[in-house]
């Protein structure tokens, strides 16, 4: 299982290689979020190419990982045409001249690789596991799909709000929105600790590094926490949306009047 998994990363290695050398011809290292699922893809496809037995699991499992993975990174792509290179990359940017078209090399898309890696260990758990179907693998295929629907609509949402040239500078709380100031985070949080129930069903605990990363990345790193340092200075409105909707799990949304007296 080790030397399967020591392939896969290679693979997902030689990828962000190529990732990073398309990075150069365009001085925009953003194309880093549209190779991000695709990572993880490559590893679930290296796991169950080199697995002796390919089950229903197995079948399950890459199908669902390939179509949230295609899914993903085609929105990434489309989000980003004809735009200059995202703020978070111009910061890392910054801080890290000169040479950082070098650099960026490891600190971003190796880096990113790695972790992708450690997400797609699930995927990994699942196809070793010959098992049979058992009833966490129903409970996580539901999770998943539930989990990457929402992440999907929520996406869709947002760029049918942002291509309304009427809304420019103001705060998406429509639809999945309203509930949650990041429902598409939150959707991807479900994806990865439903393929960990599915890995769970063959007692691999060893997999639950992959949803905890997850979870910290989406809300203390490259998620929640990155996306709403500034937006409070460059959306205005963005503070009276915190006071009245949970940054993550979606929830009843609660009244401004309340949260002022309660404060």
């Amino acid at each position: 299982m080790l030397t399967v998994a020591l392939q896969a990363l290679l693979l997902i290695y030689l990828l962000a290689l190529c990732a990073w050398m398309v990075s150069l011809s365009k001085n925009d290292v953003s194309i880093a979020d549209t190779a991000w699922p695709l990572y993880i893809l490559i590893g679930g496809a290296a796991y169950a190419l080199a697995a002796s037995q390919t089950g229903p699991r197995t079948i399950v499992v890459v199908t669902l990982v390939a179509l949230w993975a295609v899914r993903l990174a085609t929105h990434i792509t489309w989000r980003h045409r004809g735009k200059p290179e995202d703020r978070r990359y111009k910061a890392i940017r910054t801080r890290n001249e000169p040479h950082f078209r070098w650099k960026s090399l490891v600190l971003v898309f190796v880096l990113q690789a790695t972790l992708a890696w450690v997400v797609s260990w699930p995927v990994l758990a699942a196809v070793v596991n010959l098992r049979p179907w058992h009833w966490l693998d129903s409970l996580g295929v539901c999770v998943v799909v539930a989990g990457a629907s929402f992440e999907a609509v929520a996406d869709w949402q947002l760029a049918r709000f942002k291509s309304d040239a009427a809304h420019k500078g103001q705060v998406m709380d429509r639809g999945l929105w309203r509930n949650s100031r990041h429902p598409n985070y939150f959707g991807e949080f479900c994806v990865w600790w439903g393929i960990y129930l599915i890995a769970l069903s063959g007692q691999n605990w060893w997999a639950l590094s992959s949803p905890v990363l997850m979870t910290i990345l989406l809300l203390k790193v490259s998620g929640v926490a990155l996306q709403e340092m500034d937006i409070g200075e460059r959306r205005p409105g963005y503070r009276d949306y915190i006071a009245r909707t949970n940054a993550f799990f979606p929830s009843r949304r609660r009244q401004t009047s309340q949260v002022n007296h309660s404060t």
